[in-house]
């Protein structure tokens, strides 16, 4: 699975610190999902996340083809 939200963010010249205080997440939180250590993510936090970024779940997270 292809993790964009670091994309997005730098497209958009957001920091790390914009989406803490803006959504109230946790900066750990944000911190993980930006460096790709998030092991899963609750719905409630990405519904917060698509709700500041006006994106959707789609556009951060993309399966990738897996070749056998």
């Amino acid at each position: 699975m292809r993790n964009n939200f670091r994309v997005i963010l730098a497209k958009r010249k957001l920091k790390m610190s914009d989406v803490v205080r803006e959504t109230r997440l946790s900066k750990n939180t944000i911190r993980a999902l930006y460096y790709e250590s998030a092991k899963g993510v609750q719905f409630q936090t990405l519904e917060a996340i698509c709700d500041y970024l006006q994106c959707d779940v789609g556009d951060i997270f993309q399966l990738e083809e897996v070749t056998l």
